[in-house]
């Protein structure tokens, strides 16, 4: 099992940055790929980015050169990180860490909320 814990949520305004975080716990060892998620109200969750064990970072396109996804990982920790800048009303949403595992298992965090006043 795997389990997903978010902090850095806020309300911040536009213009500003705030920097989410995820730490995993659990069997890390099966992830290899971490990524942010977002839901408005109304709307659908949407991939915000994510970042795989091996490979390119990957960004939805409103978000491109504003947001920045990373990642840590030793034998004992692994977590994932969200610095985003330069934020707009539109971002407002609550963000959701995920992880998936090699063998196509998907666990969420419990969501943190952004809002982002004009």
């Amino acid at each position: 099992q795997v389990q997903l814990v978010e902090s850095g949520g806020g309300l911040v305004q536009a213009g500003g940055s705030l920097r989410l975080s995820c730490v995993v716990s659990g069997s890390i060892f099966t992830i290899n790929i971490m990524g942010w998620y977002r839901q408005a109200p109304g709307k659908q969750r949407e991939l915000v980015a994510e970042v795989p064990s091996y490979g390119h970072t990957r960004y939805e396109d409103s978000v491109k050169g504003r947001f920045t996804i990373s990642s840590f990982r030793d034998n004992a920790k692994r977590a994932v990180y969200l610095q985003m800048n330069s934020l707009k009303p539109e971002d407002t949403a609550v963000y959701y860490c995920n992880a998936k595992s090699e063998r196509g298992d998907t666990y969420w965090g419990q969501g943190t909320p952004v809002t982002v006043s004009s």
